[in-house]
């Protein structure tokens, strides 16, 4: 690409092409904005870990081709995250139509078996939630929720304000 096949070819390509992908990730994401690089849902996940993949395609690329369309697959992966976040807005039968729910895993302390069952969570990785979330009793812990993006979320203490689980179905 620089140079004649040589470790100075590759070092030279290791270094340019890494800076213009980088670049080009960044001016991209200032555009779409930082919702591009967010896991609020299934889909934004798959964007982040696919945009990885191709920024590291992109430096390792040997022929000019290949890096151009990698970075226009790159452009186009994050517009396409950016089309679907604007649809989800507009649209709620869109949105249920890509994206799964929240799940109750436990609620008002206890465990909710089928929903475990459902979503293939075992009863070890909650409890590993509930200690990293400082639970200190299981009668305090008002909910366990299976989030869209795979995280788990703990509610616990007096009180649960249903706000913060509005739209999840209850056990």
């Amino acid at each position: 690409m620089f140079f004649e096949e040589t470790w100075l070819d590759i070092a030279t390509r290791a270094v340019v092409l890494s800076l213009i992908g980088i670049i080009w990730v960044t001016l991209v994401i200032r555009m779409i904005g930082l919702r591009s690089l967010s896991k609020m849902t299934n889909f934004d996940f798959v964007v982040t870990v696919a945009s990885g993949s191709l920024l590291a395609g992109a430096v390792q690329a040997s022929e000019w081709p290949a890096f151009v369309q990698t970075l226009a697959a790159l452009a186009a992966l994050f517009g396409l995250q950016f089309i679907i976040a604007k649809l989800r807005q507009q649209s709620e039968n869109f949105e249920q139509a890509i994206q799964n729910g929240p799940i109750f895993l436990m609620w008002e302390g206890k465990f909710i078996d089928n929903a475990l069952e459902t979503s293939r969570v075992a009863k070890d990785d909650i409890i590993a939630k509930l200690r990293e979330a400082n639970v200190l009793d299981m009668g305090q812990v008002r909910a366990v929720v299976l989030e869209t993006t795979g995280d788990i979320s703990v509610l616990h203490g007096d009180h649960l304000d249903d706000d913060l689980v509005d739209g999840i179905d209850r056990p």
